[in-house]
């Protein structure tokens, strides 16, 4: 039981040695990349205009781009939020309350806090 402590020194040293062989051969890092070219300028005329209405207890958030109605978001006073989406542009709205309309999924309140 007495080698296994001078045994264990030993293979440290083998260790410590190939460790060091190994470091020996080290490569410079590549040089850092340009930075990316400069973003397109900010242009206002891409960002939704967002009016927020209050219609007898619900609230009603209507979604525009360029003056065009695409996306609108009821909030009940007494229920589920749910959207109202035109998808072709065409003037139909379809309404959406989980992400996908073809999927009409259970939304129980269990509980809140």
């Amino acid at each position: 039981m007495r080698r296994t402590p001078a045994l264990f020194a030993v293979l440290a040293l083998l260790a410590a040695s190939a460790v060091a062989q190994t470091q020996t051969n080290l490569q410079p890092l590549p040089a850092v990349p340009p930075p990316p070219p400069d973003m397109a300028p900010f242009d206002a005329a891409l960002e939704p205009q967002v009016t927020i209405k209050k219609r007898e207890g619900d609230t009603v958030e209507e979604h525009r781009i360029n003056g065009k109605l695409y996306r609108v978001k009821v909030t009940p006073a007494d229920g589920i939020p749910y959207w109202l989406i035109d998808r072709q542009g065409d003037g139909n709205f379809t309404q959406e309350t989980m992400g996908n309309h073809d999927v009409s999924v259970p939304q129980w309140v269990i509980g809140t806090f």
